[in-house]
């Protein structure tokens, strides 16, 4: 077994309580191991992803217990890519974290952003839905505490709606596997592959809702339309690195809508096939509307963004509920790209915040601050790129996805969907920051100009540009991988192999 498949978990849960007892009185110290750990979980993730592109999936088994009764890890492209990105977001997060000082308004910010990343990391790479279930609870307990960091009535008060929805959520997926497991007697996704097709016709109204559950659950994750309603209130009030590190969140919900619904409900499901389909794609184009109505209508840069997440989650989901090849290649580009345009907005709109004064980040005009010029020419790169404007990698996204609806029944709802909800998006984009730096910048000059802040936090809102830059400038490379993770997704015998052995495949082929 390849042990450094376990790492990308196992690093983080072990620096997360080595966190808390040897170094709590010392926050210098905390930030040296939190940034090395997540260092170096960088570099992990990325020889992972190097050997997922050149070879086939990897199984690691905990204790050397077989599946389908033991746990086990599972790489594959599309898992290696998801902990690659994860990491990224990390390092980018923990920079921010640490030179912007959020990390001295409460405790305990380290140790649970290693915890957050251990739960992350570990709903990728998991091969049973059992445990799938026990690493989102890991990442949400994480998540509460990092919610409520700094304190306040208002993050309070967001923080229990959040907690509540969750919990109402994990509520959900416990009567959901219990009911898979009901029906099938397995929960680990690769033997659930084999046994679906062989459910008997008496129990598979059971089975799809078992499905249908936790599709519902995925969707809570995904902050999908009409459950949606708890993302711009908890992210807005969030901590702006722990918001931006949430940009990667709301995609466990769409990994997993994606990872089970192919592996578990794909074409070889029988009559439980693409159960997801006729239910996912209405409700993710209705999120699309909601969250660019919501761009518009915003009247704080916050909001602004968090509607703006809700937006970009629709057209993923668009994109993922089309369940062909071409479509999940789209998909999976927009998801990268989103994840970037995200964080680097949410970045942006806390130092923009910090710098307006009273006017914080309410969208009204204000006089000028420190570094306007170098904020707003960023924020406009962010902007057009989450608008999906050229030549930013959001246009390249919504492309791909408009191009891989072409043969789909509701092609036409799509197009205009997408077309529209982007020009919705543009103007709500404009009308905010023509706001926040055009007409302010008409105000007469203040007697007191601020003084300038640190670089080096915008200079990480600037690493999450220029990784869209990148994406851009290698999107050929970053295509082919994500053409051949989508092969993968939808010709699962190598996954099935991997877990169970040839045996399994042999018997369902």
């Amino acid at each position: 077994m390849n042990h450094w498949l376990i790492v990308p978990i196992a690093l983080p849960a072990l620096l997360a309580p080595f966190i808390v007892l040897a170094m709590r009185h010392d926050l210098l110290l905390q930030r040296v191991f939190s940034l090395a750990g997540t260092i170096a979980l960088l570099a992990v993730a990325i020889a992972l992803t190097a050997q997922a592109a050149t070879g086939p999936a990897q199984l690691y088994e905990l204790g050397n217990w077989q599946a389908p009764f033991g746990i086990v890890l599972v790489l594959d492209r599309l898992s290696a890519l998801m902990v690659l990105l994860t990491s990224l977001l990390a390092v980018v997060v923990a920079i921010y974290a640490v030179t912007s000082e959020w990390d001295t308004r409460g405790r305990h910010f380290h140790a649970l952003f290693q915890f957050q990343l251990m739960g992350i990391n570990g709903a990728f790479l998991t091969g049973d839905v059992f445990n799938l279930f026990v690493f989102f609870e890991v990442l949400l307990i994480a998540s509460y505490g990092l919610m409520l960091h700094g304190g306040g009535a208002a993050r309070m008060k967001a923080g229990v709606q959040y907690v509540v929805v969750n919990l109402a959520g994990s509520t959900l997926f416990l009567i959901a596997v219990g009911t898979i497991y009901g029906v099938t007697g397995t929960l680990n996704m690769a033997d659930l592959a084999v046994k679906v097709p062989l459910v008997p016709a008496g129990d598979q109204a059971i089975l799809r809702v078992g499905g249908l559950l936790l599709l519902v659950v995925f969707a809570v994750k995904a902050a999908l339309v009409p459950i949606h309603f708890w993302l711009p209130g908890t992210y807005a009030n969030a901590p702006a690195p722990v918001a931006a590190l949430f940009a990667v969140m709301t995609k466990v919900g769409a990994y997993s809508i994606l990872r089970f619904f192919t592996l578990v409900f794909g074409e070889d499901a029988g009559d439980s096939a693409w159960l997801a389909a006729d239910w996912l794609l209405p409700a993710a184009l209705v999120t699309l509307i909601v969250g660019s109505v919501g761009v518009l209508g915003a009247k704080e840069l916050a909001r602004l963004v968090c509607f703006s997440v809700v937006a970009s989650m629709g057209t993923l989901l668009t994109a993922i509920a089309l369940f062909t090849p071409a479509a999940t290649v789209a998909a999976l580009f927009y998801l990268i790209h989103s994840t970037f345009a995200t964080a680097a907005l949410f970045l942006l709109a806390d130092q923009i915040s910090e710098r307006r004064g009273g006017a914080g980040g309410r969208l009204i005009t204000a006089p000028r601050f420190a570094q306007t010029g170098l904020l707003a020419a960023m924020f406009f790169l962010a902007a057009i790129a989450m608008a999906g404007m050229p030549p930013m990698t959001g246009f390249l996204g919504k492309l791909m996805i408009l191009d891989s609806a072409r043969d789909a029944n509701s092609m036409a709802t799509i197009w205009t969907i997408i077309l529209v909800t982007s020009l919705i998006s543009i103007v709500g984009f404009a009308r905010a920051g023509s706001v926040v730096f055009w007409k302010s910048a008409s105000l007469p000059e203040p007697k007191q100009v601020a003084s300038a802040r640190p670089a080096l936090p915008i200079a990480a809102a600037g690493m999450m540009l220029a990784a869209m830059i990148g994406l851009a400038l290698f999107a050929s490379p970053v295509t082919a991988y994500l053409e051949t993770a989508a092969a993968e997704l939808y010709s699962p015998n190598g996954y099935i192999q991997t877990v169970l052995g040839p045996k399994a495949v042999a018997e369902q082929y």
